[in-house]
C-alpha cells in the first residue's frame, strides 16, 4: 500500500496550502518573510508529505474551537447506518447496494470518500448523510441519479470548506432527497448528478 505522504500533489492541493498560509500570515502566526518562503516551498512541492511539512507547525482548522452544527443530528434507531470514515486513503460505496436511511462520511488527513447512489436500491424518500472533513486534503464525492436532489443548507462551512452542488433538474416525483448535515472545515464536498445505470 502506498504511503500517502509520497502521493504526488496536485495544483489544487498546492492552492489549498497557499490559502492556509495566507490565513496564517493574516492572523500574525507567521511573518511576511516566512510566508514568502513557505509559499515558494508550497509551489515547488511534489508530494503531499512535502506540503504537510510546510504547515505542520500551524494549527489545523478548528484546532482552537470545535465547529458547531446547524442543527442537532438525529440519532438513527437500530443499526441501520453506513459509516464511511478514513483518515488516509480512499473508501467508498459504489455499484449495487441497499441504501440505509442514515450514512456518515468522514475524511481526515488525506482521506477521500466516494458514495455513488446511481446503481443503488433506495427504499427511502429522504436519506440523511452526515459529513465531516477536517483536512485541506480531504474530499467527499457524492454521486446521485438525475432527478434526485442533494440539499446542503445544514452543512456548516468553516475556514476553506466548500460544497459544490448544482442540481441540474428539480426533484423528480420518484426522486430521493439526500440531506447533508455536519461540517466542512477545509477540503471539498463534490455533488455529481448522473444518469442512473441499470
Amino acid at each position: 500500500m502506498t504511503d500517502h505522504r509520497e502521493v504526488r500533489a496536485s495544483d489544487h492541493d498546492r492552492d489549498r496550502v497557499a490559502e492556509v498560509l495566507r490565513v496564517a500570515v493574516g492572523e500574525g502566526r507567521i511573518t511576511l518573510e516566512e510566508f514568502n518562503e513557505r509559499v515558494d516551498r508550497t509551489y515547488s512541492a511534489r508530494t503531499l508529505g512535502e506540503l504537510d511539512e510546510v504547515v505542520a507547525d500551524l494549527p489545523g482548522p478548528g484546532a482552537l474551537s470545535e465547529p458547531t452544527r446547524a442543527a442537532p443530528l438525529p440519532v438513527p434507531v437500530g443499526g441501520d447506518t453506513l459509516l464511511l470514515h478514513t483518515t488516509s486513503g480512499r473508501v467508498g460505496q459504489v455499484g449495487r447496494w441497499s441504501v440505509p436511511p442514515y450514512l456518515s462520511a468522514k475524511a481526515g488527513r488525506w482521506g477521500k470518500v466516494r458514495i455513488d447512489f446511481t446503481s443503488a436500491d433506495c427504499p427511502h424518500r429522504e436519506v440523511l448523510l452526515d459529513i465531516e472533513i477536517t483536512s485541506w486534503f480531504g474530499d467527499i464525492v457524492v454521486v446521485v441519479p438525475r432527478g434526485w436532489v442533494v440539499r446542503d443548507e445544514e452543512v456548516v462551512r468553516r475556514w476553506m470548506g466548500a460544497v459544490y452542488n448544482r442540481p441540474p433538474v428539480p426533484l423528480a416525483p420518484d426522486g430521493v432527497t439526500v440531506r447533508l448535515t455536519g461540517y466542512v472545515q477545509t477540503g471539498d464536498v463534490w455533488v455529481r448528478y448522473r444518469r442512473a445505470t441499470s
